[in-house]
């Protein structure tokens, strides 16, 4: 135990080490001192630990959000609740559901019809309603979406309001004067931690939500964006983190929206505001992100106060959201392109509901619009863009 004990204070030790975190001649008691002029104060490591509690009050903020007043919206649209069809308990079937999920291939139905004495139709249909049971319906994601957009624009319109009167919103090179010491306002200090906060009750959320398929890749993209908000708050580079919640934030707002206008049926309305999102995210994310933010973080740091050890792992983490952006917008290209060639595109197998018969299929493609891409592609556009901000990894 000793010899554990040790091996636990010296890892940490480690961890907090100033030279790792700073710039040489900057420890942690240096950001301990309040402004001289007591206006404002320096980010402190322990302050991350409120955003616990915070998280919780926001999932329970949601709860009564999507209860009474995102519930009542859906059910004005029309938005369905329920009336998908359960699958019939079969033991047998079950089994062969929980091996592969998907529908048997054509020689597999053939035993298993003979088997159970069941048409082959009937089977497939099975399958069909087992898959749906375990997905949310339009009735729930609305909600889920209406409860982002009031997220994302408030966090976008406070964040803004912030950034227009900073110096370095103007200048980016005001992010490193004299850093690390750039005392913060109360208000960027509760709006910063707010956006920790979010996460981390995106984080508690998923495990009583209806689990979709990606299930994992957005348990890891909410980690990494814990990760990073809570990085760049410790060892205040909170100026530049701004610039990057506040460019992730306005994405996602067209998003959102462009989804909640596909639940309701707005098609048009859908299909205008998925163009919005292809513009904003190629200005913001392929145009301010690398031109304005990289530039600042690689560059103008070097030059004014030079690399560290946790520099080069802030910078690294940035690109690699870069490379996530480019292969992002790629894939977005691909519902749009597609679209525009076929006029409609195949249903989002991650997580719509399947119709219950060819001909409930036919039907259902004939509403289908931008947003219900094909396949992978689906499950990429629909995990990778939703409430990205410091790094996106669905």
């Amino acid at each position: 135990m000793a010899v554990v004990a040790t091996t636990a204070a010296w890892l940490w030790s480690g961890l907090w080490n100033d030279r790792f975190w700073f710039p040489a001649n900057v420890t942690w008691a240096d950001m301990e001192r309040e402004d001289p002029d007591g206006e404002a104060g320096y980010p402190r490591a322990v302050h991350v630990l409120v955003a616990f509690p915070v998280a919780a009050g926001i999932f329970v903020l949601r709860q009564l959000f999507e209860r009474f007043i995102a519930k009542p919206c859906a059910v004005y649209l029309d938005i369905q609740n329920s009336g998908l069809c359960r699958a019939q308990p079969n033991a047998i079937l079950e089994k062969v559901f929980t091996s592969i999920t998907k529908c048997p291939d054509a020689r597999r139905l053939e035993g298993l019809s003979k088997q159970l004495d069941w048409d082959i139709r009937k089977i497939q249909r099975w399958f069909r309603h087992r898959r749906n049971q375990d997905k949310p319906s339009s009735h729930v994601k609305f909600c889920e979406s209406m409860w982002r957009l009031l997220f994302y624009l408030s966090a976008f319109t406070c964040g803004l309001r912030f950034l227009w009167s900073s110096p370095w919103l103007w200048d980016t090179r005001q992010c490193w004067y004299n850093y690390p010491f750039q005392p913060i306002t109360s208000s960027l200090r509760y709006y910063y931690l707010m956006e920790l906060s979010f996460y981390w009750s995106l984080m508690f959320s998923q495990f009583i939500d209806i689990q979709r398929k990606d299930f994992v890749i957005m348990f890891i993209h909410h980690l990494a964006a814990v990760v990073l908000i809570s990085f760049s708050y410790i060892n205040n580079m909170v100026r530049v983190g701004t610039l990057v919640l506040c460019v992730h934030d306005v994405s996602d707002i067209f998003l959102e929206v462009a989804k909640l206008a596909n639940y309701a049926k707005y098609q048009r309305f859908c299909d205008a505001t998925f163009v919005l999102l292809c513009v904003v995210f190629l200005v913001t994310r392929l145009g301010i992100y690398p031109i304005r933010i990289l530039n600042t973080t690689l560059f103008e740091s070097w030059e004014i106060i030079g690399p560290f050890p946790s520099w080069w792992l802030f910078n690294g983490l940035l690109l690699t959201i870069q490379v996530l952006h480019v292969i992002w917008f790629y894939y977005i290209i691909r519902i749009a392109y597609k679209a525009l060639a076929r006029g409609k595109v195949c249903k989002d197998e991650r997580s719509d509901v399947e119709s219950s018969s060819e001909e409930e299929d036919v039907t259902s493609e004939s509403r289908k619009g931008i947003l219900s891409p094909s396949n992978n592609d689906a499950n990429r556009i629909n995990g990778h863009i939703t409430s990205g901000k410091w790094a996106e990894e669905e």
